[in-house]
């Protein structure tokens, strides 16, 4: 799958990896959670403004090609996609710990 995703040039969608911490400080669990669920959700956005924005500059007649808006908006879908699969898979493992007996 991940060779399908490089062919189609989707750049932009890195791993998930957490931020190093910076100084002395280090930031508990639940804020590098945060940061990277809000990262994620950032690239997705930008991923869907880039296809809104294709899509606008091809229906007033500007230089871009049918392909290129094509392209933009299985970028946007396969982001989407990922997105939406990951957070599933978030959702059922918190509620896999909900169901535990301690």
């Amino acid at each position: 799958m991940l060779d399908k995703i490089s062919m189609l040039g989707l750049k932009g969608v890195a791993p998930i990896v957490p931020p190093a911490p910076v100084g002395e400080a280090e930031p508990s669990s639940g804020d590098v959670f945060q940061s990277v669920l809000t990262d994620a959700i950032n690239r997705v956005e930008q991923f869907q403004l880039g296809s809104q924005q294709s899509t606008d500059r091809f229906l007033r007649g500007e230089e871009e090609e049918l392909h290129q808006v094509v392209l933009a908006g299985q970028r946007a879908d396969v982001a989407f996609e990922l997105f939406l699969g990951v957070r599933n898979k978030v959702v059922s493992a918190y509620q896999e710990i909900m169901r535990m007996q301690l």
